[in-house]
C-alpha cells in the first residue's frame, strides 16, 4: 500500500500516514480511481488539534480490519479543513442535509462524482444508543451501493441541484437595505441571548462568537458596549483562559466557562487580543501577546494551534498539562502544536497586534507584528498580489490561497500601516485588495481558488461567521479602509455590492454573520477618520486623540514625512497634511475634513460630539 500521505504539508494528513486506511490526499486523483474501480469515497475531513478526529483515528482508522474493509471497498480522502477551506465548507453544505450538529471530524460518503450521499461526524467503533460503529456504516454504505446504485445517484444528485437552486435564487434576490429599525433590532436580539448569569451567548458548548462581540463593540451603543465588557471579562476570569501561558482555549462546554475543550486557536486568540485591547482589559491583553510570542511563534509566522492532548506518563491525555500547577507543568511536555503557518490568520493575528500597540499593550506588539509581515509577505507571497495558502518547514502546501487568505492579510497589513504611520504597509495591502477585484466590481480570488473544487462544480454559498469572520468580511473590510484612505469610491462600492446581499441573512441570524455585520454597519452609519500630524508619536495631541477615538473609526497619527509618503503612494487622506508647523488634529468623515484642531482639549471635545 502507497503511503501517499508521507510526503504531504499538513500536520494533520502526517497523523495519519501510517493508518491502514489507504488515505489519498485531496486532488482530483481519488475521483478518478473511484470511478476507475466503481467503487464510493470515504472522505474524511477534520484537523491536526481536533480532540475527537484524535479518538476516531485511534478507534477506528488505526484498527487493521477496518482498514482492509475501507480499503477493498471504497477510496478514502483525508481533508485538512484548515489547509482546504474551500472543501470543508462544500461538504458542510451537503452534510447539513443528513445531520443537524455539524462539526468535526466530518465523515462523508460519496459518488465518484463527489456528490454525498450520507453523513455523519465522530462514529464510535461500537454502537453507542442510536449511533451506529464506523464499521456498521461502512458495511452499511456498502450495502446500499450494491443494492440501491441509482437511487443513491438520483438522491445524490437531486441534492446538488437543491444546493444549486438556493444559491441562484439567493443571488437573484434584491439586496435589502437595513434600516435605523433593523439595526436596532439585531442589536437587541443579541442582547437578548446574553446569558445574564454568566454571560455570553447561549448555554452549553459556548463558544466566545468574537465576530459579534467585535461587531456590538463597533456599534458604540451602550448597552452593546456593556454586554461586550461583561463578557471578556467573565471569560478572563474562567477556566477558558490559560492562567499561566495566557492564551484562551476554543470553548467552554458547561455554561459557566468551565470544563473547556483545551485546544488553543491562532484566530480565536487574534481576534480576543484585539477585544480585549480595545475594552482597556490590559493585562489579559498582555497575556495572549505572550502566548503568541512564546507558544505559537515559529521561524516563521505563527502556529495554527496548539493541542488539547498531551503525553502524561505515558497516556494522552486530554486538558492534563493545562490543569497542572507551574512546579507539575515545568516537568510536562506541551501539547504539540500544528505548526502549519496560514496567511489568513496570521494576517488576523499581525491586525491584532497593531491594534493592540495602539492601545498601549506591552510584550512589543508591535514588533511581532511587523516581523510576522515581513516574513508573510517574503514567505506566502508567490508574485506581485497572489499568495499561498499555507506552509509547514518553509514548504509551500499546494492548496489554493482564499479569499479569507488575502482579505485576512490585506486586513492585518493595513491596520500595521495605521499603527506604525508607514505607507508601505498599505501599499502592500492594496496591491492584495486589488488583485481580487474583478472588472465586474466582484471580490474573486486570484486564480480561481481550488481547481478540484471548481471540478466539481460544487456550490455551498456558505459564508457564516461563527468562530471567525469569512474571507468575505476580511477583504471587504480591508476595501472600505483603502476606501478611507484614498477617497477611491470604487472601493467602497464593490464592497456595498458584495455584502448587500447577505444583509437578510444578518437580520435574521446576526450570531451567525458578525463579521459581515460590522461590514453592513460601516456602510450604512458611514466611516469617520481621525488624522494627527506630529513630529513625535509621544505628542500629547496624539495620545489624546488615541485614548479618545471611536472604536472602529481610523485613527491615524504620522510625522509630516510619514504624510508625504501616504499622499505620494496616492493616499489622498493625507493630502497637504505634511504642511504644518505645529502638531494638528484633523476630524474627518468619508475623507471630508472639519477644521484642524491644534488643541488637545478642543480635539477631544469635537471627538465626544462628534461621536
Amino acid at each position: 500500500m502507497a503511503n501517499r500521505l508521507a510526503l504531504a504539508t499538513s500536520p494533520y494528513l502526517h497523523q495519519h500516514a501510517e493508518n491502514p486506511v489507504d488515505w489519498w490526499p485531496w486532488g482530483l486523483e481519488p475521483f478518478a480511481e473511484a470511478k476507475r474501480r466503481d467503487v464510493p469515497i470515504l472522505i474524511s475531513i477534520g484537523y491536526a488539534t481536533c480532540h475527537w478526529c484524535h479518538v476516531m483515528a485511534r478507534e477506528s482508522f488505526s484498527d487493521r480490519e477496518i482498514g482492509e474493509l475501507v480499503n477493498d471497498t471504497m477510496v478514502a480522502i483525508k481533508v485538512d479543513r484548515e489547509e482546504h477551506p474551500e472543501v470543508d465548507s462544500h461538504y458542510l453544505t451537503q452534510a447539513g442535509a443528513f445531520i443537524e450538529q455539524l462539526g468535526w471530524p466530518l465523515t462523508l460518503f460519496a459518488t465518484p462524482d463527489g456528490d454525498v450521499f450520507h453523513a455523519a461526524t465522530y462514529l464510535p467503533p461500537q454502537p453507542r444508543g442510536d449511533i451506529p460503529s464506523f464499521r456498521q456504516t461502512v458495511d452499511a454504505v456498502n450495502h446500499a451501493w450494491g443494492a440501491q446504485r441509482e437511487e443513491i445517484y438520483q438522491g445524490a444528485l437531486r441534492l446538488r441541484e437543491a444546493i444549486r437552486q438556493a444559491d441562484t435564487e439567493a443571488k437573484k434576490r434584491d439586496p435589502l437595505r437595513l434600516t435605523a429599525e433593523d439595526w436596532q433590532a439585531i442589536i437587541s436580539h443579541l442582547i437578548s441571548q446574553e446569558d445574564a448569569e454568566y454571560g455570553g451567548f447561549g448555554t452549553t458548548p459556548k463558544f466566545p462568537i468574537a465576530p459579534v462581540l467585535e461587531f456590538l463593540l463597533t456599534t458604540g451603543e451602550p448597552e452593546a458596549t456593556a454586554l461586550v465588557t461583561r463578557t471578556l471579562k467573565a471569560m478572563a476570569a474562567s477556566p477558558l483562559v490559560d492562567p499561566l501561558e495566557g492564551g484562551f482555549f476554543r470553548y467552554a462546554t458547561k455554561r459557566d466557562w468551565s470544563e473547556p475543550h483545551y485546544e488553543r486557536m491562532l484566530y480565536d486568540n487574534a481576534q480576543l487580543l484585539a477585544l480585549y485591547a480595545a475594552v482597556g482589559q490590559v493585562d489579559v491583553a498582555t497575556g495572549i501577546v505572550g502566548f503568541l510570542a512564546q507558544v505559537m511563534r515559529l521561524e516563521v509566522g505563527l502556529a495554527s494551534a496548539q493541542d488539547s492532548e498531551s503525553v502524561i506518563d505515558g497516556r494522552r491525555v486530554e486538558g492534563g498539562y493545562y490543569l497542572a500547577d507551574q512546579a507539575t507543568r515545568q516537568t510536562l511536555s506541551p501539547p504539540a502544536i500544528d505548526d502549519k503557518v496560514l496567511t489568513g490568520w496570521n494576517g488576523m493575528a499581525i491586525g491584532a497586534l497593531a491594534q493592540a500597540a495602539r492601545h498601549g499593550v506591552s510584550g512589543d506588539p508591535l514588533g511581532l507584528a511587523t516581523s510576522l509581515a515581513h516574513e508573510l509577505l517574503a514567505a506566502h507571497r508567490s508574485e506581485p498580489g497572489h499568495l499561498i495558502r499555507m506552509s509547514k518547514d518553509g514548504q509551500p502546501s499546494q492548496a489554493a490561497a482564499t479569499l479569507e487568505d488575502y482579505g485576512g492579510l490585506a486586513w492585518g497589513l493595513l491596520e500595521l500601516a495605521v499603527a506604525t504611520g508607514e505607507a508601505a504597509w498599505a501599499k502592500e495591502a492594496k496591491e492584495l485588495v486589488d488583485a481580487c477585484i474583478t472588472d465586474d466590481g466582484e471580490f474573486v480570488v486570484p486564480g480561481g481558488g481550488d481547481p478540484t473544487v471548481s471540478s466539481l462544480e460544487a456550490i455551498s454559498g456558505d459564508v457564516t461567521e461563527g468562530a471567525m469572520p469569512s474571507g468575505l468580511s476580511f477583504i471587504a473590510q480591508a476595501a472600505l479602509t483603502l476606501y478611507q484612505l484614498t477617497g477611491t469610491d470604487h472601493y467602497r462600492e464593490v464592497a456595498q455590492r458584495s455584502v448587500s446581499r447577505y444583509a437578510e441573512a444578518v437580520s435574521l441570524r446576526p450570531l451567525g454573520f458578525g463579521g459581515l455585520a460590522a461590514v453592513l454597519w460601516r456602510l450604512d452609519h458611514g466611516m469617520r477618520e481621525v488624522v494627527v500630524v506630529a513630529d513625535t508619536p509621544d505628542n500629547q495631541l496624539v495620545t489624546e486623540a488615541r485614548q479618545h477615538t471611536p472604536h472602529g473609526w481610523l485613527m491615524l497619527a504620522v510625522s509630516p514625512d510619514q504624510a508625504r509618503a501616504f499622499s505620494k503612494n496616492g493616499f489622498s487622506l493625507l493630502d497637504g497634511r505634511d504642511q504644518v508647523d505645529v502638531p494638528t488634529g484633523y476630524i474627518c468623515q468619508d475623507g471630508v475634513c472639519q477644521l484642524p484642531h491644534t488643541d488637545s482639549t478642543l480635539l477631544v471635545r469635537e471627538l465626544s460630539r462628534s461621536h
